[in-house]
């Protein structure tokens, strides 16, 4: 799992909770069930049974892979549209090619984040390149939906490519984990995501026995989600693993600690941090649509039909499979 690293951690700025903060409880913890998306890549649904009260503004996160796929394997998803809140796709191992119906795109891989703002709407797709499809090879991410608030649902779209090396690295003071800060900020550090519903996204590597307690906005929720490995999470150290998100309640800071053991192949806890701020207004969420009212709801998807999202730039040759 490389993302982004460091040799030594303690060359690294480093942040902790105030002594006087207030501890975030633990609410619960859920285990994401799997499943599969676009073209069949394998995925874990990490906010599945949650209550919208504890992940607004997130909408959903999907843990894709981590897969190994052989020569041929490799999997996207088909031309899809998108209105009324922001996609982040944070690749962690192996490459993603993405393309847009107004001529945004590019490509990501090992620790890169594409940030997409819907917007109005927009076509979508997100595929391996050719040399990935060729060669086979290991491919792991997150896609996560962040809501945009009722006067941002109509804005233009807008595109955002985060390259590793650009997120804020950050350690704890005795250097036991990697804290890198993707968007938001921490402790007054930002990282380079420009969000227009204030939220933290972090990825932290905890190393074995470490504990890591960070300063926590009081405004926002707190969700921890594991990539890998096993620990425990909030001051009642609530066991966690792979796959599990843990919801927590109201404070100023929260608390994640990795087990002294771990597996072989898994030598640290790896875990996602998402702290924002609830943006309290109704959501009508459908497939690809995030809007206010059903009424927004059925004009999204009559706008889709009649081309008002764009069309599928003809250069790549392809018909209106799987729109």
């Amino acid at each position: 799992m490389p993302a982004v690293t460091v040799e030594n951690p303690l060359t690294l700025p480093r942040v902790t909770a105030p002594a006087d903060a207030v501890a975030r409880p633990v609410l619960a913890v859920t285990t994401a069930p799997s499943g599969f998306e676009g073209e069949g890549f394998p995925v874990r649904r990490a906010f599945a049974g949650i209550n919208y009260r504890h992940l607004d503004p997130f909408i959903m996160m999907d843990q894709m892979g981590e897969v190994e796929y052989a020569p041929g394997e490799p999997k996207g998803t088909p031309w899809h549209p998108h209105r009324g809140f922001e996609t982040v796709t944070y690749i962690i191992d192996g490459v993603f090619d993405h393309q847009d119906s107004h001529g945004g795109g590019g490509t990501i891989t090992n620790g890169d984040t594409q940030w997409m703002t819907a917007g109005s709407g927009l076509l979508h797709i997100e595929a391996p390149p050719e040399s990935l499809v060729v060669s086979g090879g290991l491919f792991h991410g997150l896609q996560l939906w962040v809501n945009l608030p009722a006067k941002d649902k109509m804005m233009a779209p807008r595109y955002q490519d985060i390259r590793g090396g650009n997120v804020q690295l950050l350690t704890t003071p005795d250097g036991g984990a990697l804290l890198r800060v993707i968007a938001g900020e921490l402790d007054g550090h930002a990282g380079p995501g420009i969000t227009h519903t204030p939220i933290t996204m972090i990825h932290a590597t905890v190393a074995p026995g470490a504990e890591v307690t960070l300063p926590w906005r009081e405004d926002f929720n707190g969700l921890a989600y594991v990539l890998a490995g096993r620990g425990s999470v909030g001051r009642e150290r609530r066991p966690i693993h792979l796959g599990q998100t843990a919801v927590f309640g109201a404070g100023g800071s929260l608390t994640v600690r990795a087990d002294e053991r771990q597996d072989s192949h898994t030598p640290d806890l790896e875990v996602v941090l998402l702290g924002g701020r609830p943006i309290r207004e109704p959501m009508a969420h459908y497939g690809p649509f995030v809007m206010n009212t059903r009424e927004e709801l059925q004009q999204a998807f009559e706008d889709f039909q009649k081309g008002r999202l764009g069309t599928i730039p003809a250069v790549h040759g392809m018909t209106e499979r799987g729109m």
